[in-house]
């Protein structure tokens, strides 16, 4: 394992004085839909996480699509299910944020903005969650070098928020066989260039169910301080990325060999 330590970002979790840290030799698993779609499947999702031990819950309800007929999520619709998820489990909440003018109506339901790959050379809209004290979740841009992430990360930094998490999700390769070419060597990388804390995304990253589990374990291994996984009950049923969800089962599986290999490599702390 890398011996370097991140800084230490904290999540508040709902209805709990003690948060959820990420960094400083702990490991997160932050699990859900890409999308929120309808209302029973995101509280199925949501439940199942809780028991099977994930540490927060994503899902996006507004979205950036490529495609303008793609779906773009529930948009402010989507506000009261993400309330109610986070109300019915005490997970803490991640969610995209695309637009400045959002963040008034998201900040009440969200414990951590989610920057996407798009976003990240949004300028403007980094500053204004630089203005803002919750965490951030910055994704890198697939065309971004290690160089311009960082610079990124440091508009948040220099507007007062310290509070940033980084996240590996995948450059954009030549190869169709998948999505994206999952760069496990930025991980110790940027994370001693900034300090920061670093996650990775397997299921962006690959595009593909049947490698999120091998990359989840070599972003271990690289020494990630935790993952983002796409979670949906029944896939299939997908609004977005449906060919890389996990099932919550298969979610639970994964979890218990991550804690298998993290005991293998002597981390010095048992996945909570």
């Amino acid at each position: 394992m890398n011996a370097y330590r991140s800084s230490i970002v904290r999540i508040p979790v709902p209805g709990s004085a003690s948060p959820l840290e990420v960094g400083g030799g702990s490991f997160v698993l932050i699990a859900g839909p890409c999308s929120v779609d309808r209302p029973e499947t995101f509280y199925e999702c949501a439940e199942s996480l809780k028991a099977q031990g994930a540490h927060a819950l994503r899902g996006a309800i507004f979205k950036m699509r490529t495609k303008p007929d793609s779906f773009q999520g529930l948009g402010r619709e989507g506000l009261e299910l993400l309330a109610e998820a986070r109300r019915r489990t005490g997970l803490p909440v991640v969610t995209e944020v695309v637009d400045p003018r959002h963040l008034e109506e998201l900040d009440p339901v969200v414990d951590v903005y989610q920057v996407g790959a798009r976003n990240m050379y949004n300028y403007e809209l980094l500053k204004e969650l630089g203005l803002s004290k919750k965490p951030v979740l910055l994704k890198r841009g697939f065309t971004a070098y290690l160089d311009e992430w960082a610079h990124a990360a440091e508009y948040l930094l220099r507007a007062g928020n310290s509070n940033v998490i980084l996240c590996e999700r995948g450059i954009r390769g030549f190869d169709p066989h998948t999505r994206n070419v999952l760069d496990l060597a930025s991980v110790p990388v940027i994370r001693a260039r900034t300090g920061l804390p670093v996650i990775v995304d397997p299921s962006h990253g690959t595009g593909r169910k049947d490698l999120v589990d091998p990359m989840s374990i070599a972003a271990l291994a690289a020494g990630a301080d935790g993952l983002l996984i796409e979670v949906h009950p029944r896939p299939e049923e997908a609004l977005s990325d449906a060919d890389q969800a996990l099932t919550p089962g298969e979610f639970a599986a994964l979890r218990r060999k991550i804690g298998r290999v993290r005991t293998a490599l002597h981390a010095e702390e048992d996945l909570a």
